[in-house]
């Protein structure tokens, strides 16, 4: 059986979304300069993959984004409870379908 990749889900989640939602992706790494230094890109621990809000009322959107067998880590849960206590749409989708349910009942 073929995995899906994350990237893939992503990108289908953002076209999903595409009518209801402004979403971003976040990118996040670490690299080197030409000069040796290393630099970390900027977003805290655990942050979503997707981000953006709601067209309907511009309520904030996280969605951490996994494949069908990937775990989310301790940091992602926090980031996402912690999102949501602020009231912003937030949670875990592993497929466009789910992402618009989120968004949906969100």
């Amino acid at each position: 059986m073929v995995q899906i990749r994350e990237i893939d889900i992503q990108n289908s989640i953002r076209l999903a979304l595409g009518e209801k939602c402004v979403i971003f992706r976040a990118n996040v790494g670490v690299f080197s300069t030409v000069d040796g230094r290393t630099v970390s890109t900027g977003l805290p621990k655990g942050f979503s993959d997707l981000f953006g809000y709601r067209k309907s009322d511009c309520k904030a959107v996280f969605i951490e984004v996994k494949t069908a067998t990937g775990k989310v880590r301790p940091q992602q849960e926090q980031f996402l409870k912690a999102m949501k206590s602020y009231g912003a749409i937030a949670g875990v989708c592993r497929s466009a379908e789910e992402a618009l349910k989120l968004i949906d009942d969100g």
